[in-house]
């Protein structure tokens, strides 16, 4: 899945929960929040959560999405609220286990959250079924797990790893005589070479090598070997999707890549980011050059700017948020649609049956032009077999270009039929 490895053993169970309260609104309705506008509303509490591991190489730290719900919850609250109502931002740390999907669902019903907002979990059927069973809609989650595509009580704002994958498969086709694939060696990874194989046959090129890889290898030297192989000396590409790996498998086939001459590196969002591109030499990072496709604008783009004011403003140095990384950006996207959602129900008091009927029923989100305009009726997903859920398959092409992710092809893509034909074929 899209993301960094799970560690090999579950962690401690740890809940970390933060009301937000800007403005000191108290819940009996005494007070008003800064720009309430009259009458007494009733606070609106939602849950936010993401593994928030600190340790080892394969430790999933995605805290900076917990983060963002906070500071955006500041935010909104010394604004008026969601409509005149208070915002309370409930925290958890789901630690990338079941068991810790499944506490962070239960804790979510406990505080009675109209929604769970911007998360991030691989653990969708430990998580997803509690939530079904309180009618707690779950919006814009990260993309990590199938369930988000297919339960009825999920509300994707993005494609997840699918629509990446292709999305990839029809940027190298406008760019690629033949392309080489290394992904896990697992049913996962196949799936991945499958949604490629379909994008590039679909664009009329050749079928991808699948270069299958171990999901957890120390070094890559024969699979970049391969792949290298299978990509040719001019005009080839080589893409990787190994989550965390993907940097190790890169080391590698820099060391192998004189050897072949000049062949074309890409990957996906959730594999690469602009923090792997600065932490690995920006300019001269071996991403340099390198294809990416994402779920959203570049993050250089102008649509940006109001979460980073955001950030500055409101997050109080929190090291945890990077305006970069694609987690944060979909917690903002996902809270985003909740305020429209809110503003559409009109009324004193916010429930989760009336966030769920008004997302199912309700009007167009706009996201500031961050995602196309959502709305989750039957007639806007996408009708896929495989996908039911997916309203927005719609992509972005990315390149490194000194140092920084930068539009590569203006606008977004659309990948429904590929999504339909993997499907159907599949």
């Amino acid at each position: 899945m899209t993301g960094r490895r799970r560690p090999t053993s579950p962690r401690p169970r740890r809940l970390l929960m933060s009301a937000v309260a800007a403005g000191a609104l108290l819940a009996t309705g005494c007070g008003a929040l800064p720009g309430a506008t009259g009458g007494s509303r009733e606070p609106v509490t939602v849950v936010t959560w993401a593994p928030a591991g600190t340790t080892g190489p394969d430790t999933l730290d995605m805290s900076g999405m917990t983060a963002m719900a906070v500071t955006y919850g500041r935010w909104v609250n010394e604004n008026g609220g969601l409509n005149g109502h208070e915002l309370r931002v409930v925290t958890c740390d789901e630690a990338d286990t079941p068991v810790g999907a499944a506490n962070c669902a239960r804790l979510a019903i406990e505080k009675k959250a109209v929604a769970v907002v911007g998360s991030y979990s691989r653990h969708g059927s430990s998580f997803m079924p509690p939530l079904e069973t309180a009618g707690i809609p779950f919006i814009g989650g990260y993309g990590a797990s199938e369930e988000e595509f297919s339960s009825y009580d999920s509300f994707p704002v993005n494609g997840g790893q699918s629509a990446l994958l292709a999305g990839n498969a029809r940027q190298l086709a406008r760019r690629c005589d033949r392309v080489s694939v290394v992904r896990p060696d697992t049913l996962g990874g196949d799936g991945q070479a499958w949604l490629l194989k379909t994008g590039l046959t679909d664009a009329d090129r050749p079928a991808p090598a699948d270069i299958r890889a171990a999901e957890a290898a120390t070094s890559y030297d024969d699979a970049a070997d391969r792949a290298l192989q299978a990509a040719g000396r001019s005009g080839g590409c080589v893409t990787a999707v190994l989550g965390s790996r993907t940097e190790t498998f890169f080391d590698s086939f820099r060391r192998l890549e004189p050897s072949y001459g000049e062949v074309r590196i890409s990957s996906v969002l959730g594999s690469v980011g602009q923090q792997m591109i600065d932490s690995t030499g920006g300019r001269k990072s071996p991403f340099e050059g390198a294809y990416v496709t994402g779920w959203y604008p570049a993050p250089s783009d102008s649509r940006w700017n109001e979460m980073r004011a955001v950030v500055r403003e409101h997050a109080f140095g929190d090291n945890r948020i990077d305006p970069d990384d694609a987690g944060v950006q979909t917690t903002w996207i996902a809270y985003t649609a909740l305020k429209e959602i809110v503003k559409a129900i009109d009324s004193p008091q916010v429930t989760a049956g009336k966030v769920a009927r008004a997302l199912g029923h309700g009007p167009r989100i706009e996201t500031g032009g961050l995602t196309p305009p959502l709305r989750w009726r039957f007639s806007d997903t996408l009708g896929s077999s495989a996908y039911p859920r997916i309203v927005n398959s719609k992509v972005t092409f990315q390149v490194v270009r000194d140092g920084r992710l930068v539009e590569d092809k203006k606008g977004f893509v659309d990948v429904a039929e590929t999504l339909s034909d993997a499907s159907a074929r599949g």
